[in-house]
């Protein structure tokens, strides 16, 4: 096997490919799914609506801002490497270490775990009631080998050249997409009511906190406080179903005229899915009362829709399906991009040092199965999900950090070539600072059993920097 140097990345994504990551990599289970706890919470169309279109304009002008730091650049790693670039490599470290421990992982685990439950819907045998082992209290299913199975395939494929990762990214991406303009037209012309429509847009801006007390739904309107604890929950799930657009940038070295290009599958695939995101809601909320909506069996709000939309068997059939291809196609793209974090931090000593090789196909196949090792072991652990809820507060503090890094690099760096320029500076970067932190100060607040465990996994990550340091010199 030889070992190459990272100008042996072949730069072989074009455009179109990039942007199907940034779209194929957001668009995971979520979308058929949050609009429950968000209507749960917010309890009207109107703030339901703000908190899906507020998701979409705040990570919209994250990509866009993402764009400056893509030109100055355009090497594997991305994200890890502007703030290696703008701050020093212990604050790199830290995003690094949190993406491999939890982000990055836990994110491939959690998604492969929704393909699993889907598929095994469709073949019970393969769903997650035929437990196969019980071991020191841990019941191992059927779900989570066939979850683990998906991610070592995907691996696989991926560790034989970006070529094929690439084709299974379009060919996934471009159906999902589909599929999901296909449902949403479908909604608005065959199920869409106009009594519903109007009785959910009635009280449009009432805000209220919904419960089901037996059977009945009991309506609390919510207090100033209670308002804004609303909104922290409402973003954490809003903005999780929006995220992973920056994968992008961790394969740079990887896309043709990536000066440009990745600027530009930013806004595309950001801006593609903002618009998919907010038109199903708009479609849910034609075609179920809210109630169902706040209510939908297991918060499968996209299975209660189809089954409106197509009646009961082929609509759950439908949503099944599709989320399955959909989550198929999320996770090649965060399990092909994943790998070049580890790559460049072994770059630096501060991985393990077979990760930053490259094997014959000119892809990191090490860093690759060290991430597929660690997501399923985190498959079995059960725990996945709560570490995802977990680290949404260290998600938001990462892009704080990096975006603030566009002004400290304004200064510092100012003759570093800028073949774009983040959108709306100074003002669209600084609002983005202002309501990120203040949507993480809300998590603290409001949802501290899970923001504060998540600030401990990244200060986890200080004497493991130092460790790194001694250790993989």
């Amino acid at each position: 096997m030889s070992i190459n140097q990272e100008n042996s990345f072949k730069p072989s994504l074009s455009l179109v490919d990039a942007t199907m990551i940034v779209a194929g990599s957001m668009i995971g289970s979520g979308i058929f799914i949050v609009s429950a706890e968000v209507a749960r919470s917010m309890g009207s169309a109107g703030w339901m609506m703000g908190m899906w279109v507020l998701a979409g304009v705040v990570t919209l002008i994250a990509a866009l801002s993402y764009g400056e730091l893509s030109g100055m650049f355009p090497k594997a790693g991305g994200q890890y490497v502007y703030l290696r670039e703008a701050y020093n490599p212990f604050i790199a470290f830290l995003f690094g270490w949190t993406q491999f421990g939890v982000i990055q992982t836990g994110t491939i685990a959690a998604v492969a775990m929704a393909f699993a439950k889907y598929l095994g819907y469709l073949e019970p045998a393969l769903g997650e009631k035929n437990v196969l082992w019980s071991i020191a209290g841990l019941n191992i299913n059927m779900a989570q080998l066939v979850a683990i199975a998906s991610i070592f395939l995907l691996t696989y494929i991926n560790t034989r050249g970006v070529k094929n990762g690439k084709i299974i990214q379009t060919v996934f991406t471009f159906t999902k997409l589909f599929s999901l303009f296909g449902l949403i037209v479908f909604g608005l012309i065959l199920g869409a009511k106009a009594e519903i429509w109007n009785a959910n847009w009635e009280n449009a801006w009432n805000s209220a906190s919904l419960t089901m007390v037996d059977g009945q739904v009991v309506t609390t309107a919510l207090t100033s406080m209670a308002f804004l604890g609303a909104v922290a929950v409402s973003m954490k799930g809003t903005l999780f179903s929006s995220d992973a657009w920056n994968n992008v940038t961790f394969i740079a070295g990887e896309i043709k005229n990536p000066q440009k290009n990745i600027g530009r599958a930013l806004f595309l695939g950001t801006f593609i899915v903002t618009i998919i995101y907010v038109s199903a809601n708009l479609m849910y909320l034609a075609v179920l009362p809210f109630n169902e909506i706040a209510f939908a069996e297991q918060d499968r709000v996209g299975v209660a829709a189809a089954e409106n939309i197509f009646g009961a068997g082929i609509g759950a059939y439908t949503i099944a399906i599709m989320i399955i291809i959909s989550t198929f196609g999320c996770n090649n793209g965060l399990i092909l991009s994943g790998a070049r974090i580890y790559y460049t931090m072994a770059k630096d000593g501060l991985f393990f040092r077979k990760a930053g090789e490259l094997n014959r196909f000119d892809v990191p196949g090490y860093g690759l199965w060290i991430q597929a090792v660690w997501a399923s072991l985190l498959c079995l652990s059960g725990k996945y999900g709560d570490l995802l809820a977990m680290v949404i507060f260290g998600v938001l503090v990462f892009y704080v950090i990096t975006i603030l890094g566009i002004f400290i690099l304004r200064k510092t760096r100012p003759d570093v070539p800028r073949s774009y320029k983040a959108f709306g500076y100074p003002v669209l970067p600084a609002i983005y600072i202002v309501v990120a932190l203040s949507l993480a100060v809300l998590l603290l607040i409001y949802e501290p059993k899970y923001a504060i465990p998540g600030l401990g996994i990244i200060l986890l990550g200080i004497p493991l920097y130092f460790l790194a340091k001694k250790e993989l010199k």
